[in-house]
C-alpha cells in the first residue's frame, strides 16, 4: 500500500473506502486533458445537446422536443452548466412574448468535427446490434 491513500472502515459491513489523494495528484488527474473535457461535457446529455445546437440556434422548447426522454428540469441544468462553462451562449431577445434561444459558442464549435465521428461511430454501433438481432 502506498501513503497516497490510506483505507479506512466505510459501513457496518466492514467495506473499505480509499481517502482523498493528496493535493499534488489531484493536480495530475485534473491536468488530464480527456479529464478535463468529461468534466465539461460529460453526463447523459450535454453532448446530445450540443450535438442539436451544431448548425442551429434554438429555443428551449425546441431542444426539448429534439430530445424527448429529457426533462425539463433536467434540460434547464445541463444548459446552465453548458452556459457556465462557455459551450453554449443564451440570448434573450427583448419582446413580447420573450423569445430565448440557445446556440454554440465558438468553443463548443470546434468539437463538431468530434461530434460528427462520435455520431458516424454510434450509427455504426447501432447498425451492428441490429445485425445481431
Amino acid at each position: 500500500m502506498t501513503d497516497s491513500a490510506t483505507l479506512e472502515p466505510k459501513n457496518k459491513f466492514n467495506t473499505l473506502a480509499v481517502s482523498p489523494l493528496p493535493l499534488s495528484n489531484e493536480l495530475q488527474v485534473n491536468s488530464c486533458p480527456v479529464g478535463l473535457a468529461i468534466d465539461v461535457i460529460g453526463g447523459k446529455w450535454k453532448v446530445i445537446i450540443l450535438y442539436q445546437l451544431r448548425d442551429n440556434k434554438l429555443r428551449f422548447g425546441q431542444i426539448k422536443n429534439n430530445i424527448p426522454n429529457i426533462s425539463q428540469k433536467v434540460l434547464t441544468r445541463a444548459l446552465k452548466e453548458l452556459q457556465a462553462d462557455k459551450l453554449v451562449q443564451r440570448m434573450a431577445y427583448a419582446e413580447v412574448p420573450p423569445r430565448v434561444e440557445y446556440q454554440q459558442t465558438d468553443l463548443a464549435q470546434k468539437l463538431n468535427p468530434v461530434l460528427d465521428l462520435l455520431c458516424r461511430w454510434g450509427g455504426g454501433l447501432r447498425d451492428a446490434k441490429l445485425a445481431d438481432k
